[in-house]
């Protein structure tokens, strides 16, 4: 690996240092400045099929910033700096994570070698595992990053923002009838560790198990294990289900004794669950479907103020007047429950729609679905993965944001997918 490479070492190996400063997954922004340095020097600079869909979902972006100072029917509330700096946060990204692509897919094997990135995803692994590992155990942990005590109370006191700058081991939350925590160390939210985990999880299978030593593979087994604690204690029942649909895919798409191989292991490894002290804890989870009735109320209500701005949305997400539960908005000391999320902010699919619209959404879809169709015929490990992770990509929308930190993986999964098919299957 040359020193042209260095930003994606530094974003992926040293993520927990960006996490420990407070940047976390802001930290693709600062470091898209080098990668941007970079690609200027080598022009041309090539770019990746579907790049145009990309480039259309941010121009719409931009034009959705003339609807930041409206609000739908059933919302409230004004333009003000909380607003604007949700909508300028995910420009930011949206534009960093494009950089970062093209750094990835211009820069040559020799610079970067493909099971070398895909080995980096699996130190994330490793690192997601152990933050993972501490919300379960020491769920209460958080400190006050750098970064949160230089910027100003008004901008570090933003919900949105605090998420991202203030390290935190796990979420409380009354999923169960009683107080649990949910891991979310080293990303910002608890759903941003279930999405992240799985797909990393992809990518440390590639890079240490089918291209691995028989230390590695070990070391893998030991680190899947362990994190099937957190995977439980998340309550996402969105990740079982993608982890489930991964393994039906795989069996599905491998053949021979692989598929057989495949087909053992996960069959003792739902034996071994079934007869762990972990079972009972999903099995109370399916049975309380805690967020259906806010989830239900959130997409009926984004899908209502979508449809006031059907072609480039509201620019970012609005409060609703009410939740599922009653009429008033906000929690009150005779109504704790009151509470309720921003409408658009249940899903990356009802982002979309809430910030851009149909248009968004649309073009959202195409650019994954896109890449599943073209790569759809590259059987080799990281096609496999690849195409994996972008139909994850597809399931999640539904129910993960996919900013800050799932996004990035997704992206750098697209690339890995584009620089496969360049220089030959790996």
């Amino acid at each position: 690996m040359s020193r042209a490479a260095w930003p994606i070492a530094a974003l992926l190996v040293g993520y927990p240092l960006w996490w420990a400063l407070g940047f976390g997954g802001l930290s693709v922004i600062i470091l898209a400045g080098p990668m941007a340095v970079l690609l200027w020097r080598r022009r041309p600079i090539l770019v990746p099929p579907g790049f145009w869909l990309w480039m259309l979902l941010l121009a719409g972006y931009l034009v959705s910033a003339l609807m930041l100072a409206e609000s739908p029917p059933g919302t409230y509330g004004e333009l003000g700096p909380g607003r604007l700096i949700g909508w300028t946060m995910r420009l930011a990204l949206y534009v960093s994570v494009l950089i970062m692509v093209l750094y990835l897919g211009n820069l040559t094997e020799r610079e970067l070698p493909q099971l070398r990135l895909v080995r980096m995803l699996g130190v994330l692994f490793a690192t997601t595992v152990a933050g993972g590992l501490l919300g379960v155990l020491v769920p209460g942990f958080s400190f006050t990053s750098p970064v949160e005590l230089l910027l100003p109370r008004w901008l570090s006191g933003n919900a949105f923002v605090q998420n991202l700058i203030h390290p935190t081991a796990a979420q409380t939350q009354k999923v169960l009838g009683y107080a649990m925590p949910r891991p979310e160390a080293p990303f910002e939210w608890a759903n941003a560790w279930g999405s992240n985990v799985s797909v990393l999880l992809v990518w440390a299978v590639v890079g240490w198990w089918v291209h691995g030593s028989r230390r590695q593979r070990v070391l893998l087994a030991v680190l899947t294990a362990l994190a099937a604690v957190p995977v439980v204690y998340s309550l996402n029942r969105g990740l079982w289900i993608g982890l489930g649909l991964a393994v039906v895919y795989l069996i599905v798409r491998v053949g021979g004794r692989t598929r057989l191989a495949l087909c053992g292991a996960a069959t003792a490894a739902a034996l071994a669950f079934a007869l762990s002290p972990l079972a009972p804890l999903v099995a109370q989870r399916l049975d309380r479907p805690h967020s259906n009735d806010i989830r239900a109320f959130t997409v009926t209500a984004t899908l209502a103020a979508t449809a006031h701005s059907p072609v480039i949305g509201y620019g970012n997400t609005r409060n609703a007047t009410g939740n599922h539960r009653t009429v008033t908005t906000g929690r009150t000391a005779w109504c704790p429950g009151c509470g309720h999320p921003p409408l658009g902010s249940d899903g990356q699919l009802w982002l979309l729609l809430m910030t851009q619209g149909l248009t968004g959404a649309a073009l959202y879809v195409a650019f994954f679905v896109g890449a599943i169709r073209r790569h759809w015929a590259d059987r080799s490990p990281v096609g496999l993965g690849g195409v994996l992770v972008m139909g994850l990509v597809l399931l999640y929308m539904f129910v993960y944001d996919g900013l800050v930190t799932p996004l990035i993986l997704y992206l750098i999964s697209f690339a890995l997918l584009w620089r496969n098919s360049r220089r030959g299957p790996a």
